[in-house]
């Protein structure tokens, strides 16, 4: 079964304007399936999975390119074999004008980035593509807690009987693949310690300090690996929000995993009615739409410029959304029954905000219909988000 994926017109905007296409993301989020099918049947196929490709690549790097003549080609897995980037680079300088010629795939954030930036910088579109959002393989029928409970990675999303065996071997296939190759870390038990604690602490402060003394490693080596678990897609750090953008910088972040199944599986919730109604469940609901508000940007081609406030007397947003020069305040609860001491924080960061911030302020939550509240705010159902952002950014062309 094949789901349509919003990123699709993006990328075929960006096939008429640039040389080459780079899709990021996490392993298992559906890159290939999705090139596969939106362009296989124009270009060629080549995986650096394969090690008789990515040795042919690395050994003669020339003659590999050459194979392709004026073809268009797929180079699935390109941080394999990130000697040819250079070459790439040469072949695209000598055809600069002929655009989509060259599709590149890559499932390691910083190092493939690094790479990319010093070989094809102005040369290269970079897209990312995560596991499916709510506005693509979801209806709003669909219960919370299932979707909590299979997350949306296209295989245990679409196939729910493989949800158990697929995110446990997914996640121990992250840890034995994924983190050998961006570090060097010798004790690979001590990082799945650091990985549940850090599951533990989903949706709070990213606590480094604390975290270093739980595991028993340095404070150094926490950051590194908080490094990982963000370059691997594992995770998102969504910084607080300050006017001075270098606070921003400097600040600390919270900690979101991406999926809701793996923050389950590590969390080792029993089903997803538990999970929902457990002690994580508010955590576990602030995560998912936090994920589908990153989700909603990146189909659309964007980054998102996304943040969490708190004030100095502990009010806190859950989430600042920034489109052009307007900050829409977003709380997320768990509830269905939204009162007046969820608009608080909204009320404070719009005042403080002054012409800044949006005139309406935003709670998702269980409502079962779009609900007027008082001060210029509103309440909607949880699976009108991604939409209801989707049309914000839209209108913002």
């Amino acid at each position: 079964m094949y789901i349509k994926r919003l990123l699709s017109p993006v990328l075929k905007e960006c096939i008429k304007q640039f040389p080459a296409i780079l899709i990021t993301g996490p392993r298992q989020s559906g890159k290939t399936t999705f090139l596969l099918h939106e362009l296989g049947k124009n270009f060629k196929y080549i995986s650096f999975d394969d090690p008789l490709e990515r040795n042919f690549a690395l050994s003669d790097p020339k003659g590999f390119l050459d194979r392709f003549s004026n073809e268009p080609v797929i180079l699935d897995e390109i941080q394999y074999a990130p000697e040819i980037l250079p070459y790439l680079k040469i072949r695209i300088d000598k055809e600069r004008m002929k655009t989509g010629r060259w599709i590149l795939t890559g499932s390691q954030q910083f190092q493939l980035m690094k790479n990319v930036s010093e070989s094809l910088a102005g040369r290269v579109a970079v897209l990312d593509l995560y596991p499916f959002s709510l506005l693509e393989a979801r209806t709003q029928k669909d219960r919370l807690e299932s979707i909590i409970w299979n997350g949306s990675y296209p295989e245990p999303s679409l196939y729910p009987k493989k949800r158990d065996i697929w995110i446990r071997s997914y996640i121990q296939t992250y840890i034995e693949r994924d983190v050998r190759q961006l570090q060097n870390i010798k004790d690979m038990r001590l990082f799945e310690v650091f990985l549940g604690l850090c599951a533990a602490h989903h949706s709070q402060m990213l606590n480094t300090a604390s975290l270093s003394r739980e595991c028993g490693v340095s404070l150094p080596t926490i950051k590194t690996w908080s490094s990982v678990l963000e370059a691997s897609y594992i995770c998102c750090l969504l910084p607080p929000y300050y006017k001075n953008y270098g606070k921003r910088l400097i600040k600390t972040p919270k900690l979101y995993f991406i999926d809701s199944a793996i923050v389950c599986e590590l969390t080792r919730q029993p089903d997803g009615k538990s999970a929902k109604a457990g002690a994580m469940g508010g955590a576990i609901f602030e995560g998912l739409m936090i994920s589908e508000a990153v989700k909603v940007f990146a189909l659309k081609g964007k980054k998102a410029n996304i943040f969490y406030w708190r004030s100095h007397d502990g009010l806190e947003v859950d989430l600042i959304i920034q489109i052009g020069a307007k900050l829409y305040p977003v709380e997320i609860k768990l509830t269905a029954t939204p009162t007046l001491k969820h608009l608080e924080p909204i009320n404070k960061f719009k005042t403080l905000a002054g012409k800044d911030a949006a005139e309406t302020g935003l709670i998702v939550c269980s409502v079962k219909e779009k609900t007027i509240l008082p001060s210029n705010n509103i309440a909607i159902p949880w699976h009108q988000f991604p939409k209801w952002l989707k049309s914000l950014i839209d209108g913002n062309k």
